[in-house]
């Protein structure tokens, strides 16, 4: 599972002691007041808050409305520990967000238990998470997150003045590969054209397999030209590959390229840029295909 991030937040340096003594097989980060607490959580990679609600100035239940109100901490689960044992104060610590509930005086092997499961509950929803948006053979985002994110990533253009483009692009001939080597070798060549993608992209770029043999890679800050070039690389990049057969010969494949520039002050969401975009392919494949085309 990985070195686990625990932020406990309690106005009583003892309590705080305790607790950090307690969770010691985890990196511990602790704060004595609501204020700390969030900015922490904004800044840091938090998996889990321990939560006092008992507090001066800002308490437990409103530290955790911010939290639960803020894109950022959202997600971080926050198991309360208090002295509060009315149902109303359990019932409002749920209500607004919790994740479970420990009454003081706790017993340690009890908490202890309890961060576990949370922990690991916590990893298995992230575990969802990345299936939900990623295709499976190639582990590239799906089509799905590639639509959710652009527009994301459009509004970003917009408000830093940025341009953004795209490129849409699939292997040529995929079909013939398919029926004449069979889908094994068919799924090979989508892997490796999965891997360089994957390999040339920088850390900005979105790339998502769009659907069978056709991927479609996003370039925020990229102007058309600029985004050309990038096509234009990897096209020659994916022409020297070569994907190796059982009696020793080897596949050579092509991929042909559509390149737009999203109109970042005009358009709604890029769909008339991924329109403009698979109208180039379409002209790359009517010319010959293993070449990149813009509009």
């Amino acid at each position: 599972m990985g070195s686990k991030t625990i932020l406990i937040v309690d106005d009583t340096i003892a309590n705080l002691d305790i607790l950090v003594d307690l969770l010691g097989q985890y990196d511990v980060i602790d704060a004595v007041n609501g204020e700390d607490a969030l900015e922490i959580a904004n800044e840091e990679s938090i998996d889990l808050i321990l939560l006092d609600i008992m507090m001066p100035e800002m308490d437990g239940y409103e530290v955790c409305k911010r939290l639960k109100s803020n894109e950022k901490t959202k997600d971080i689960p926050v198991i309360f520990i208090t002295a509060k044992t009315d149902e109303d104060s359990i019932e409002k610590a749920y209500d607004i967000g919790g994740a479970d509930y420990v009454t003081k005086p706790f017993r340690p092997k009890e908490l202890l238990s309890r961060v576990k499961k949370e922990l690991k509950l916590q990893e298995l929803m992230k575990e969802l998470k990345l299936l939900a948006s990623t295709d499976p053979m190639t582990k590239l985002y799906n089509r799905r997150y590639f639509t959710n994110v652009s527009q994301h990533i459009l509004e970003i253009a917009k408000r830093e003045n940025q341009s953004l483009s795209l490129v849409m692009l699939d292997i040529d001939k995929f079909k013939n590969i398919n029926d004449t080597y069979g889908h094994q070798i068919g799924d090979e060549v989508i892997i490796s054209l999965a891997n360089e993608l994957t390999q040339n992209q920088r850390k900005s770029d979105i790339v998502s397999r769009y659907g069978g043999e056709e991927f479609v890679v996003l370039l925020p800050n990229t102007s058309l030209e600029e985004a050309i070039g990038v096509a234009e690389k990897l096209r020659e990049k994916i022409d020297l590959k070569t994907i190796n057969l059982d009696n020793y010969e080897k596949l050579k494949f092509t991929i042909s390229l559509g390149v737009s520039e999203v109109k970042v002050f005009n358009e709604k969401n890029i769909e008339k840029a991924l329109k403009r975009a698979d109208d180039a392919l379409y002209t790359a494949k009517e010319s010959g295909r293993n070449r990149v085309c813009f509009v």
